[in-house]
């Protein structure tokens, strides 16, 4: 692995990267309640302000960014590390959120079936245009929300519960040819997956949760967090308490594992970007840093970034 160098640093937990065209990587703040922008030289400006806890993001094909909204967390500062904890007192309610690079947004979904949205956390376009979703749901003192995988569509006239109940879903992505949907769920630790038959539309029949498939479960108290998939079909899942991105192969065997120069047990995400998508922008949230290397292979090119 080449060289890990600082990108970016003074964030507010940074999640939700996306790698622009330009160079730059949009990306939230969660503790902040924005989406921001950091340019190539690190300078970090405010696109907009979203409230609450804006977290998983990705470009939808009309060129907006999409924003999982998890309603905001209540946070706590230990030995130089943030942390999020329980649902605050100022929670917003979870949401879809569609914002534009004017700094303009709107709320697109806030509920499922009449059931509102408790702790969106992570989204992928697929080829069709339409978005999965998950919702890792929130912690108060004395219980815990089921959390589920959802497939909406972004003119706000679509969406569906797909898979539920999840034990704290988190990311999520496809695989290169579309087939497959994964989620890492943290508390479990475990990666799952599976087969899609349509836009939004699974074909259950796997041992695990809601007819999921296992693709690796982490050994030992490991918490698992977002991903990314590369050109290879490998899942780049970020590791939290070991502080690294996991690299899942298509075959469930683990590859390797990518840990930033400073420790940090909240590495929460992973995206692809630069000329050829071998430049891997890696989110240190509990020291508020940003990192970039270059990676061993290209990523996986997502559907609606230019």
């Amino acid at each position: 692995m080449a060289d890990i160098r600082l990108h970016t640093s003074g964030l507010s937990f940074p999640e939700g990267p996306i790698a622009l065209a330009d160079g730059s990587v949009v990306l939230v703040e969660i503790r902040r309640g924005t989406l921001s922008r950091a340019t190539p030289d690190g300078a970090v400006s405010v696109i907009a302000e979203l409230g609450g806890g804006p977290n998983g993001a990705a470009i939808g094909p009309d060129g907006a960014v999409y924003v999982c909204n998890n309603g905001g967390f209540e946070w706590h500062d230990v030995a130089g590390i943030t942390l999020p904890g329980e649902q605050p007192a100022d929670y917003i309610g979870g949401r879809i959120q569609r914002v534009t690079l004017d700094g303009s947004f709107t709320d697109l979904y806030t509920e499922v079936g009449g059931n509102p949205l408790r702790g969106p956390n992570d989204i992928v376009f697929d080829a069709e245009g339409g978005f999965y979703f998950t919702d890792l749901g929130k912690r108060r003192p004395r219980e815990t929300d089921n959390g589920g995988l959802y497939y909406a569509l972004p003119d706000g006239s679509r969406v569906e519960e797909i898979a539920y109940p999840l034990t704290t879903p988190n990311g999520v992505g496809l695989s290169p040819d579309g087939s497959r949907v994964y989620i890492a769920e943290t508390g479990t630790g475990r990666l799952w997956y599976w087969e899609i038959e349509g836009p939004g539309r699974l074909r259950a029949g796997g041992p695990g949760p809601a007819g999921a498939h296992l693709l690796y479960g982490f050994p030992g108290f490991q918490l698992l967090d977002s991903l990314a998939v590369d050109s290879a079909g490998n899942v780049c899942v970020a590791t939290l308490r070991t502080g690294c991105v996991s690299v899942i192969s298509p075959d469930g065997e683990l590859v390797e594992t990518v840990t930033p120069p400073e420790p940090d047990p909240l590495v929460t995400n992973i995206c692809f970007g630069g000329p050829d998508l071998r430049t891997a922008y890696i989110t240190s949230s509990g020291r508020g840093l940003m990192y970039a290397t270059e990676w061993p292979r290209p990523g996986l090119k997502l559907a609606y970034n230019a």
